[in-house]
């Protein structure tokens, strides 16, 4: 599971309404394993300089946020830059999911619950409980371009007794076409103990009020990922976080375990494809020290026609790649990308001394790219 949250933060009620003064906090600090990080003097600062809502607003000029939907759906409007665009002038996936975290964290500081900064409501930092996602399914029907305004819908429901659902909907600003749409299921963990609690009364009250009955992704039953086997046909190992991909809390960005995916997923088939659909099940967090295994096996549906052989071989910088033999049928090489596999299983697993644990599960599909030509004024 991905955890949003590892420190501990403790916060007495201080004023939003009025100019915060010195003698509004009786104590804010931060502590992490028992270590005082911040002052007094440093916390009052930062504390100023957040400014977390008490209440609940529905207007945010400078996130460009408001509340809508009977006072519970939260819109954010954003515009697509240029460091979030890929080679083909159109949004990563990696970005489009940076912005669903941000939008997520966005819907629960307007909300006037925010404990900590991090997602936890007052009730849960009272509880010393922490919000972890155990699963994730975004799909993609179109991506943005470069300078695209979008707005991003997200809103929360019930999952279960004990869990929540956080749903999100993308779509262009000008057109009202949907680009994307995103559900993730939330359970809680005691943050010492690292243990799944159940959702005490308290919280319960303070995120009920918010739970909207609809669904950004319809199903009946969540789709299950079958685990990868130590014989994948796509393999990297010894892979390290780097200070790069650590989040502020000291720990691997969920963001950056869908590039560790990728790295398993040939050369030829990204360059020519791009995702519409990615599922993840998240078992156990990843921290600065642990190294990293990457499994993939494509799914071919039968998609690789007879006589096409498909072979393993590795490239110069020890990367997994394909390579075919035998009589192209179809179009050429036109018909050989037509005929690989539309989706990938994969597996991100901590490598052990004594045995290896799961850390994410994940699945990937594909469609063929569409490169984006920008208009060009004639001479």
């Amino acid at each position: 599971m991905a955890c949003l949250s590892h420190s501990v933060s403790f916060c007495i009620t201080y004023r939003t309404d009025q100019k915060p003064k010195k003698q509004s906090f009786v104590k804010c600090v931060n502590v992490i394993n028992g270590t005082k990080l911040l002052s007094q003097e440093q916390a009052e600062s930062l504390q100023i300089r957040q400014n977390i809502p008490t209440k609940k607003q529905f207007v945010d000029p400078y996130r460009q946020g408001i509340i809508t939907e009977e006072e519970a759906l939260y819109r954010q409007t954003v515009v697509v830059r240029s460091y979030e665009v890929g080679p083909d002038k159109t949004a990563t996936i990696e970005s489009i999911l940076n912005l669903l975290q941000e939008t997520a964290l966005n819907h629960v500081w307007m909300s006037g619950l925010l404990g900590d900064g991090f997602g936890a409501t007052h009730g849960m930092m009272r509880n010393n409980l922490i919000w972890v996602v155990s699963r994730m399914q975004v799909q993609v029907d179109h991506y943005p371009i470069w300078g695209e305004v979008m707005e991003i819908d997200t809103w929360v429901g019930a999952s279960g007794k004990n869990g929540m659902r956080r749903d999100w909907l993308l779509r262009s600003k000008a057109t009202g076409v949907v680009f994307a749409r995103g559900t993730s299921t939330w359970v809680m963990m005691n943050r010492q103990t690292r243990r799944l609690s159940k959702m005490p009364d308290e919280v319960r009250a303070e995120i009920s009020p918010w739970f909207i009955a609809k669904q950004a992704i319809e199903e009946d039953s969540p789709e299950k990922i079958d685990k990868v086997g130590e014989n994948a046909q796509y393999e990297r190992s010894n892979l390290k976080p780097k200070r790069s991909d650590l989040d502020m809390n000291n720990h691997v960005n969920n963001v950056k375990y869908v590039r560790w995916m990728f790295e398993t997923i040939p050369d030829e088939f990204l360059e020519s494809h791009q995702l519409s659909e990615i599922i993840l099940e998240y078992r156990r967090e990843c921290g600065s020290s642990d190294v990293v295994q990457s499994l993939s096996e494509p799914q071919e549906s039968g998609l690789i026609k007879p006589g096409i052989q498909q072979c393993n071989s590795t490239n110069v910088n020890g990367h997994s790649s394909l390579s075919h033999t035998g009589i192209l049928e179809g179009n050429g090489l036109l018909g050989l990308v037509n005929q690989l596999p539309r989706s990938y299983i994969h597996l991100l697993q901590l490598k052990g001394e004594t045995k290896n644990e799961e850390m994410v599960r994940g699945k990937t599909t594909w469609k063929r790219k569409h490169i984006y030509q920008p208009f060009s004024v004639p001479p």
